[in-house]
């Protein structure tokens, strides 16, 4: 049994470790956002964080465009399939007044 404690002592012990290494490299990644430019000193180091702040903004738009498009295209498709539901049910709703007055009038004939 001794030697089993161990082996999951190592085990555990290398989890660990690929976890924290994990979090570390999580760490250094780059997130893209805005940045403040205006610590920049340096006027090219400043139109780079001013490029780097316009080009996030635009793939944000164009992202949130496409997103509200797929959702306009979506509902629109929804409306047709309920405006096609609405006329079948409105069709079947007037075959069955037909026949209810065709029903009617038949026993008055007899």
């Amino acid at each position: 049994m001794p030697g089993k404690n161990v082996s999951m002592f190592k085990v555990r012990l290398a989890i660990a470790i690929v976890a924290v290494s994990s979090c570390v490299a999580a760490v250094a990644q780059d997130v893209p956002g805005i940045e403040i430019c205006t610590a920049e000193k340096s006027m090219d180091r400043r139109t780079s964080c001013l490029q780097s702040n316009i080009n996030f903004l635009q793939q944000s738009l164009t992202k949130q465009g496409l997103a509200a498009q797929q959702k306009l295209d979506a509902a629109r498709s929804e409306v047709e399939a309920l405006k096609t539901q609405l006329s079948a049910m409105r069709k079947e709703i007037d075959d069955l007044k037909k026949k209810d007055q065709n029903g009617q009038k038949e026993p008055a004939k007899k």
